[in-house]
């Protein structure tokens, strides 16, 4: 990824789920290279906000955009990675082939699935089915996911769950190098992040 000027912008949003307003008059930019850190009790709408960035809920009020001089026109889906709390496995299919799947699906080729898997230290088990691997280790599996297809933006939600020291570690070095070119990272988490955030967005503060 080369580093641009990208920039992602929330401005005054809302998002309501069954009648109910979750969180409004949110707002933040974020530049090439920066990441921030969203923080606040259980039920403020962190992954909310993470799914609402990456178009998976409507907004009630505001508007989030999305500026890349490299991809004027596409919109914002098709900029972001998604890492929420489910692994996104198959578990009938290898390892490898999970990571092919998602790279046919996803498009923006980035490393070949291999590579990914060395990156994450799963390379060792590239052929065994993913319904086989310990909770970190489909933790692990799904962060390669992030490497095999090209994306600006990283929404990451509690990224850090059920990763032991050594995982948090190899994460913590992915993401100081998607930042490092360029990348654009949210992050919500109960947890201290193993890369410092530019800026923390609390949900839910008086």
């Amino acid at each position: 990824m080369n580093r641009r000027q990208t920039r992602l912008s929330a401005d005054t949003i809302a998002v309501s789920r069954g009648g109910r307003t979750i969180f409004e008059q949110v707002s933040f930019t974020l530049g090439a290279g920066e990441m921030l850190a969203v923080t606040g009790a259980n039920g403020s709408g962190k992954s909310t906000l993470l799914r609402a960035v990456a178009s998976l809920l409507p907004l009630a009020a505001g508007t989030i955009r999305f500026e890349d001089p490299a991809r004027e026109d596409a919109p914002i889906a098709e900029s972001v990675h998604y890492f929420g709390h489910l692994d996104g496995l198959k578990p009938s299919l290898s390892v490898r082939d999970n990571l092919a799947l998602w790279a046919k699906f996803a498009g923006r080729a980035g490393l070949p699935a291999i590579e990914a898997l060395e990156q994450v230290e799963l390379d060792h088990l590239d052929d065994l089915p993913a319904g086989y691997l310990s909770a970190g280790q489909k933790r692990r599996a799904s962060l390669a996911r992030l490497l095999v297809v090209q994306r600006p933006i990283w929404l990451l939600d509690e990224p850090t769950s059920a990763l032991d020291s050594r995982s948090e570690a190899i994460f913590g070095g992915l993401l100081a190098e998607h930042l490092a070119e360029g990348g654009l990272a949210l992050a919500a988490t109960h947890r201290p992040l193993p890369v410092e955030s530019h800026a923390t967005l609390a949900l839910g503060a008086a």
